[in-house]
């Protein structure tokens, strides 16, 4: 089987991470976010995945010089310009030669979701498109999926308003399409499929839906949910073996204090530092007696001496923060 995997977008809401690294290829604990991605792809049995480019394409490029991630053999397709969720599945599936069934990931989420029972489901009921679907708690920020007795679609709501959601279901960022999918979107123009394509299927009662069941799944949109995202992982709470929190080559001196920590490769934490629900990025340095809690701090950036960051606080890449200085609930640099 083959997917496409959607990695084309800014990540506007992980800047300052983002502003030179496209989201997918930040580094969770030990790998970047689109490994985990296409690893629970082949673990699926999916042999070759087409990531549909946008921003940067040289960095997955170039990450991947023999056009393999995590066992799967990899294809580009590289937008020209933006052409939103519907228009990069097209896109990428015709520059592959897709004509068969395949599968619809989106680069940024991770789930334990069993594809080969939701592909069982998309067969049994002969649909044309079928979503997974993950309950939460609050509704309001996704597309919401409610459903009939059989699984079949009855509407797609995106992004209800707080209190007015039919569901508490929502799109998991999984699907399985037929290649018909392909002809009801426009070559031309942006297509989304949440808002356009979807919409279509309902009305001719081709979408249907399953619950993953409460499986893990984790979207990793912003700073907060990146960092639990990677806390979860050390935690064990997703199936599979867990990553050691600090890497091997990271220097943690024995008068620091780690609590629920990610230290990450070539990362150096000096005496008498603190992190508490933290994660440093490869080559980052805390150095002495500074604090680092709830915050995430970018690839190569140096945290100076008593200095603190903290309350959700994001340091981008190479941004050296003074030593003694107070960063409170800040992005550095700010745009």
């Amino acid at each position: 089987m083959r997917a496409v995997v959607l990695v084309g977008g800014f990540g506007t809401r992980m800047r300052p991470l983002t502003l030179t690294t496209p989201k997918p290829m930040l580094p969770v604990v030990d790998r970047p976010i689109v490994e985990w991605v296409v690893g629970s792809l082949a673990r699926a049995g999916v042999d070759e995945a087409v990531l549909a480019l946008g921003f940067r394409p040289d960095v997955f490029q170039d990450a991947y010089p023999d056009d393999t991630c995590a066992g799967v053999h990899l294809r580009y397709a590289v937008e020209s310009e933006p052409l939103d969720t519907a228009g990069a599945i097209r896109y990428a599936a015709s520059s592959a030669g897709i004509r068969e069934r395949f599968l619809v990931v989106n680069g940024d989420v991770l789930t334990d979701l069993d594809v080969h029972r939701l592909v069982a489901f998309h067969d049994d009921r002969g649909a044309e498109g079928t979503i997974a679907l993950h309950r939460v708690d609050d509704p309001s920020a996704f597309g919401v999926v409610p459903t009939d007795a059989d699984g079949r679609v009855l509407a797609f709501v995106e992004k209800p308003p707080p209190g007015e959601a039919p569901s508490d279901l929502i799109n998991a960022g999984t699907y399985v399409l037929e290649p018909s999918v392909l002809e009801r979107i426009a070559a031309d123009r942006r297509v989304s499929i949440e808002r356009e394509t979807f919409p279509a299927m309902v009305a001719d009662a081709t979408l249907y839906a399953m619950d993953d069941g409460g499986v893990y799944w984790a979207d990793t949109g912003n700073p907060a949910q990146y960092l639990q995202v990677m806390l979860d992982l050390v935690a064990g709470r997703r199936a599979g073996r867990a990553p050691d929190a600090v890497a091997d080559d990271a220097t943690v001196a024995p008068g620091a204090v780690l609590d629920e920590a990610i230290v990450m490769s070539g990362a150096d934490v000096a005496d008498g530092a603190v992190l508490r629900r933290s994660a440093l990025l490869p080559g980052a340095c805390v150095e002495v007696g500074a604090e680092v809690s709830d915050s995430v701090i970018g690839a190569g950036a140096v945290i100076g001496a008593r200095a603190r960051v903290v309350a959700g606080s994001v340091i981008g890449a190479d941004v050296r923060v003074p030593a003694g200085e107070l960063v409170h609930a800040r992005r550095i640099p700010e745009e």
